[in-house]
């Protein structure tokens, strides 16, 4: 299906990703720390209404 170069430039770009990410997080923990101290709060709804969603579906199945 991928050729060996394709399944190795996918994994070093995956890593490379990673890295990068986690080196522009680690540089602007300050500002996230300021800005964004209530989004626990969206995080937490957004995961109640996907729970609620997934019981609607159940409910309605039987």
């Amino acid at each position: 299906m991928f050729s060996q170069g394709q399944l190795v430039f996918a994994g070093l770009f995956f890593v490379a990703f990673v890295i990068a990410a986690i080196y522009s997080y680690r540089k602007d923990i300050k500002i996230h720390n300021e800005f964004y101290k209530g989004n626990y709060k969206i995080v937490i709804g957004f995961v109640v209404f996907i729970g609620i969603l997934f019981l609607i579906k159940i409910f309605f199945k039987r």
